[in-house]
């Protein structure tokens, strides 16, 4: 869920700032003069879109690096960095991917994830949590599922489906702000450019727009899960796979989940809620494993 996060909290953040700078320099003045030009504000929403969802792509092994403080292991000095080390590279060449980096970071959770920018040039990133709770055959799994979540191209996949949200969330906020701008204007006024309500409604609907259509990248964000759980089962096996996801079940269960995690909380929720968890609950992976799905 992490690196999720961390991507689409950058991708929104470069997307506000790309489009407040291009309204300051009046860019959108030229697409709005003499009536809407649709084909130049796609184009125009396409450009902010893509290059939030893209600068995101390319920050994100820096980010998540920066976020949890993780620490690459270039030199391993232990078994256990040693077993992490050899343990991510057979199953990178059983993948046919690049050797990723290997991290670890301090923090008591059950974790691990993988991001980069594309399939060798990535990150593998585990918790001591997960080290000190897991037994190596857990372990492995997870590894196996996040090194498959890297030869899948699932960052890539899911920064082409962002950039796509991203176009019609920006090309329909702007078509919001003119119709309430020429709303506010006078017949007088109709020659001038867009004035501060178009602003303050085009920031609006973006707002809305986006929590919205962060249902779809969250759709895929669950599905590819399952494929990273088939993938996991495939590269270690899948009654270690199960056994993983099974351990992550006990320990969730154990520890109560902070009411901000509650979107993606384990057990479910309301249906509201499971639209916005990027995990699908651990006993549908379980039994979608089981079933050889």
């Amino acid at each position: 869920m992490k690196r999720i996060f961390l991507f689409i909290l950058t991708n929104l953040a470069v997307l506000f700032v790309i489009n407040i700078t291009l309204r300051l320099l009046g860019v959108d003045h030229y697409v709005e003069r003499g009536g809407v030009n649709f084909g130049a504000l796609l184009v125009m929403s396409a450009v902010i879109g893509f290059s939030g969802s893209l600068i995101s792509l390319f920050m994100s092994k820096w980010m998540a690096k920066q976020s949890v403080g993780a620490q690459v292991i270039t030199d391993p000095f232990d078994p256990t960095e040693r077993w992490l080390v050899e343990t991510v590279r057979r199953q990178a060449q059983a993948a046919g991917i690049g050797m990723p980096e290997v991290a670890i970071y301090d923090a008591p959770d059950v974790n691990a994830f993988a991001t980069g920018w594309n399939k060798n040039n990535a990150l593998v990133a585990v918790s001591t949590g997960l080290l000190n709770s897991m037994s190596k055959d857990e372990a492995e799994a997870v590894l196996a599922h996040e090194v498959s979540h890297v030869a899948n191209g699932d960052m890539v996949t899911l920064t082409l489906i962002q950039g796509v949200v991203n176009t019609f969330v920006v090309f329909f906020s702007k078509l919001f702000g003119l119709f309430i701008d020429s709303l506010l204007r006078g017949k007088d006024e109709e020659n001038r450019g867009p004035g501060i309500g178009a602003f303050v409604a085009e920031i609006v609907a973006q707002l809305v727009l986006g929590v919205l259509a962060s249902v779809i990248v969250m759709w895929f964000s669950r599905q590819r899960e399952f494929r990273a759980d088939a993938g996991g089962a495939s590269l270690a096996g899948r009654q270690k796979m199960i056994a993983a996801l099974e351990r992550l079940k006990m320990n969730h269960e154990q520890t109560a989940l902070p009411q901000q995690m509650a979107a993606s909380g384990i057990s479910g929720g309301s249906a509201i809620s499971r639209l916005f968890m990027t995990h699908p609950p651990l006993d549908e992976r379980i039994e979608a494993l089981r079933a050889g799905r």
